[in-house]
């Protein structure tokens, strides 16, 4: 059995995420899916592992210092949500796990207040359970150190920040605690968080995130592709006022994003998130997209995100040198380059139902055609109502 230590043990963006939703959608409810993109095959027994280490989430709960550290480090959020977090407790009853032969099957539902903090612990257990029970053997712990600091070596030539994000595929929360703290110690400046807010606490680094797509995702089930980006962002700031403004472009493509992002947010986000595509055709059109406004872009920062390793990094950064400020979020290449092949595993939410309303499918239209996501007519249709083609 694999067990987490800590409900912080999750991306800070579902925690951000869960507090817009307790103020604006408290009522509204989710379904969420596994998506196994790599075809993975699971070895007898698997599913019933998972299920005994997802009961074992129900007996997570808050800390009081981990509360005092989250309250400290985000002002930005009422007070109110602490104590909320401090009596809320995982329900496996939320969650279904089922395998035949070899496949694996994982359903989520509930209200989405709750159910959207179960996406990044389940991916984490699914990988670390997955290399336990495939008796596949790591590289030691020096070596995996040797790996980082190869990496950091490199980065630090390019004079560039770059933040963890590798939570949900890593190996195994080991081969990530050791890498955030290989990563803390090394002598520059590049590294500058993580999105894991307990390993963020731990190593007394910054905690990083925004929202993730299912947040446009919802809104455009309820109200409609065509306002599912402005009102995202509209809702986002209400709730942060400024705090947190780095705003997530491709749930429904680039070019979509850019025709609802106004002067207004434009000028209100700080900068915007990189997470599919080809990351050289989206910087360009970001710059453009601020030199139209009359923004500088030097003002503002793109987050790449997508799949990054250094020769990526180091394209980009080239690039982007001198005309938009930039920063990497780099995941699994930091938290599962350990010696084995690494899962291309989902977990995404595949319905909503917004208060007052019926289930609706919920669909993400990447702007790297292969990763769409959720029902194929449903995305056909979007694809029609928003001028999309792939």
């Amino acid at each position: 059995m694999v067990r987490l230590i800590s409900i912080l043990d999750n991306d800070f963006y579902k925690f951000t995420m869960q507090y817009a939703v307790i103020k604006l959608f408290p009522k509204a409810k989710a379904r969420y899916q596994f998506i196994n993109r790599g075809n993975h095959k699971y070895p007898p027994g698997f599913g019933e592992k998972l299920s005994e280490s997802i009961k074992e989430l129900a007996k997570l709960k808050l800390t009081k210092e981990e509360k005092t550290y989250f309250a400290e480090n985000c002002p930005y959020i009422d007070p109110t949500y602490f104590d909320f977090l401090q009596g809320f407790r995982y329900d496996p009853d939320e969650v279904k796990v089922v395998q035949k032969g070899t496949e694996l099957s994982v359903h989520i539902e509930g209200y989405w207040y709750r159910t959207i903090l179960w996406e990044v612990p389940i991916m984490s257990l699914i990988c670390e359970l997955y290399y336990i029970m495939t008796n596949q053997q790591r590289v030691n712990d020096e070596e995996v150190i040797e790996i980082v600091e190869s990496k950091m070596k490199k980065y630090d030539k390019l004079d560039i920040t770059i933040a963890d994000f590798g939570t949900r595929r890593r190996h195994s929360f080991d081969v990530h605690n050791l890498v955030i703290k290989t990563l803390k110690e090394h002598p520059s400046k590049t590294f500058i968080g993580t999105s894991n807010l307990y390993l963020a606490m731990q190593y007394a680094t910054k905690q990083i995130g925004t929202h993730a797509h299912e947040w446009f995702m919802f809104h455009a089930a309820n109200y409609g592709y065509k306002m599912a980006n402005l009102l995202g962002l509209e809702n986002w700031a209400d709730v942060y006022r400024g705090d947190l403004g780095i705003a997530l472009s491709d749930t429904y493509t680039t070019d979509a994003f850019f025709k609802q992002f106004n002067k207004k947010l434009t000028k209100l986000f700080d900068g915007i998130r990189h997470d599919s595509g080809d990351p050289i055709e989206f910087a360009q059109k970001t710059i453009n997209h601020y030199t139209s406004q009359g923004i500088n872009p030097l003002s503002k920062t793109i987050i790449f995100s997508d799949g990054l390793d250094y020769e990526k990094v180091e394209k980009i950064s080239s690039f982007c040198k001198g005309k938009i400020g930039y920063s990497f979020g780099i995941g699994t290449d930091f938290t599962n380059d350990v010696g084995l092949p690494r899962l291309n595993i989902v977990l995404k939410m595949t319905e909503t139902l917004p208060e007052d309303s019926e289930w609706t499918p919920v669909i993400k239209l990447s702007d790297e055609p292969m990763k769409h996501t959720g029902d194929r007519e449903e995305i056909e249709m979007a694809k029609r109502y928003l001028h999309i083609d792939d």
